[in-house]
């Protein structure tokens, strides 16, 4: 069973598709923090934003880079969002 709010593809070793969907609860999308860099690109235009720690909330139609351990959340926007993420 899959307690997350997407669904992903890996590319390769380090390159990931994800995909979130509107139906999704906004308070899925918690703040947590990941165990390595990584750089997150919007593949669709949209509406949804990423808040970093300690920053507000910012469009996701440019590149994000998230520190390892930087505490960092999704707030839901309209339509799927669709996520290139690569780990560093």
């Amino acid at each position: 069973m899959n307690d997350l709010p997407f669904t992903e593809i890996q590319l390769s070793n380090d390159t990931y598709i994800r995909e979130f969907v509107q139906s999704s609860e906004a308070d899925e999308f918690r703040w947590h923090r990941d165990y390595e860099d990584r750089l997150i690109v919007s593949i669709n235009k949209t509406d949804w934003l990423i808040q970093l720690e300690n920053k507000l909330p910012q469009e996701l139609n440019s590149k994000v880079l998230i520190e390892k351990g930087e505490w960092h959340r999704l707030i839901k926007g309209t339509g799927k969002l669709k996520l290139k993420i690569v780990k560093y």
